[in-house]
């Protein structure tokens, strides 16, 4: 396997820290900063699979550590910093990432699972920036990577909870980014990809009937750590990691509320047609099998050029419907 040569700063013997190293893009970038020459600490709640990440960042050559953390509570993450410490002296990198996610009828998703979705993406990026900043200062340098998604823009339809914290964690770290905004060598890097053709659909929590796979147009995990890398060794404020996720942030801020009820109505047939049982995912407990980078997709993956003209399609589409409309009403 080979990196994705990304010009900028060396990263070899650098320490990064990654939280939800244990699949998907967590996993991902794991591998892409052990390609890299990095020291690498993986977090994840999983023994076996932050194991099996372990190993792999070892087979490619990088020295590598495991620490089971539950990014939702303040004491684990407070340990998992001190333990990077100890690890190397330093921290040089820190990787936001570990997420869950719920989707269903907003009162129809168990309070319980609602509360822990906000515990574990928004405290949990919460937890991380406040032992990582402090660090970073007294070193005088250092990286906070915000794995963000396209969420902190558009919210996902039927997932109210889970839209809250992605834009709460944007907000948070543009406001610290001002904070840091006199360290010249601190830097707070938000990231925003698309939906991700990872395992994170098949480990998520569906209620309302929802039984769905990853859509074919999803971005490749591995594309979107090379971005995460690619902000390690050219940091700025925030980074769209390819021209799909740019295209949809934009026609959503042309058109929310067309985009948003068509999504809606999507998902309400899905609900009709699939009739999952209630799956509470990984919401409350690691994540199951399978521990890996990929995951399944409902149909066959396109190439870049198709799903380029199905955005572009989609768009003159939405286009169309907002002006028909305005024409009725004129």
């Amino acid at each position: 396997m080979e990196s994705n040569h990304i010009t900028g700063r060396s990263l070899a013997g650098k320490t990064v820290v990654i939280t939800g190293g244990s699949s998907g893009v967590g996993r991902a970038t794991a591998e892409a900063f052990a390609l890299e020459g990095c020291n690498v600490v993986i977090a994840a709640r999983g023994k076996e699979a932050l194991d099996e990440t372990v190993s792999l960042c070892r087979d490619l050559g990088a020295i590598s550590l495991g620490i089971v953390t539950d990014v939702s509570v303040a004491e684990d993450v407070q340990k998992l910093a001190e333990e990077a410490l100890q690890f190397n002296g330093r921290i040089d990198i820190w990787v936001n990432n570990a997420g869950v996610m719920s989707s269903g009828k907003f009162e129809e998703i168990p309070m319980e699972i609602n509360e822990q979705v906000i515990k574990t993406n928004l405290f949990g990026y919460m937890h991380g920036a406040y032992n990582a900043l402090p660090i970073f200062k007294k070193q005088e340098e250092g990286i906070l990577i915000n794995n963000v998604s396209i969420g902190g823009f558009m919210p996902a339809p039927y997932s109210a909870v889970y839209s809250s914290t992605k834009f709460g964690i944007r907000g948070m770290m543009e406001g610290l980014q001002g904070e840091i905004s006199d360290f010249a060598n601190i830097h707070i890097c938000n990231l925003f990809p698309q939906i991700q053709r990872s395992t994170g659909n098949a480990h998520s929590a569906k209620f309302s009937g929802l039984d769905f796979k990853v859509p074919p147009f999803a971005a490749d995990p591995r594309d979107t750590a090379a971005k995460i890398v690619e902000l390690a060794k050219n940091p700025r404020k925030g980074l769209f990691p390819d021209v799909q996720s740019l295209i949809i942030k934009n026609l959503y801020g042309l058109f929310p509320k067309s985009i948003m009820n068509t999504a809606s109505a999507g998902m309400r047939i899905m609900m009709k047609i699939k009739k999952g049982k209630p799956n509470p995912g990984n919401i409350l407990w690691p994540s199951p099998k399978p521990h890996r980078i990929y995951g399944e997709t409902s149909l066959p993956i396109p190439t870049r050029k198709t799903k380029l003209a199905l955005l572009a399609g989609i768009g003159l589409g939405l286009s169309y419907m907002i002006i028909k409309s305005r024409s009725n009403k004129n």
